[in-house]
């Protein structure tokens, strides 16, 4: 991520769509990385497996929170913390016993490397449904929880170009393009909905685009 820029949020799902060799994303302990140029250093190498099978998951069960990096255990045969890595070692770790083949020259393991790291993964996905009031054409999208409705627009854009040219309204008001959803007032109201045995998704906000006359592109 570029300093100084607000960070991307991604949900679960999007995630899950990059699960390839060449386009491979894990998330854990909150934050979004792209693994792609890692296994493009490492192809082939037994030590990337574990990552590769990983691909497209949320993998903080190898973290300890606490110190943000991979969980340790004691060795029963040498005494001696080790990284625990039931899923097999993985690249940048350690061997149990000193060996003259591996090198640990590469600099900051990659669970630490800041340049791996996109964005980060939303703790709460909502849906909406964006109603374009000049045609009429409605689409659910699923949404971050922790986004500004302008970041909402840009998810939109690929439904409709034009879509800075509308101003959004919801139950009639204006909404504040700088604040998120639940700062508009649409409360997140998923958990009531499943205890009274309702389909959140089918009760998903609506948020109504009014055509501005001005075509603008962003």
């Amino acid at each position: 991520m570029e300093p100084g820029r607000r960070p991307r949020y991604f949900t679960p799902r999007e995630v899950e769509a990059h699960a390839r060799p060449r386009d491979l994303w894990v998330s854990f302990l909150g934050r979004v990385h792209d693994l792609t140029p890692l296994a493009r250093e490492h192809p082939g190498d037994v030590l990337l497996r574990p990552i590769l099978e990983a691909a497209g998951t949320d993998i903080t069960h190898w973290f300890n929170p606490k110190t943000r990096d991979l969980q340790t255990c004691v060795d029963p045969l040498t005494g001696c913390p080790r990284y625990y890595t039931p899923q097999g070692r993985v690249l940048h770790v350690p061997p149990l016993l000193p060996r003259s083949d591996w090198a640990n020259d590469f600099g900051v393991p990659w669970w630490k490397d800041v340049k791996y790291e996109v964005g980060i993964l939303s703790a709460k996905t909502r849906l909406v449904r964006v109603i374009n009031t000049l045609t009429s054409q409605e689409h659910v999208l699923e949404v971050c929880a922790e986004e500004s409705l302008w970041e909402i627009l840009r998810r939109y854009l690929p439904n409709n170009a034009h879509a800075g040219s509308y101003t959004w309204k919801h139950a009639g008001a204006v909404l504040d393009m700088e604040r998120t959803l639940e700062q508009n007032g649409l409360a997140d109201d998923d958990e009531e909905l499943w205890h009274l045995g309702l389909d959140p998704s089918l009760h998903a906000p609506g948020l109504l685009l009014h055509f501005n006359d001005d075509l603008t592109e962003l």
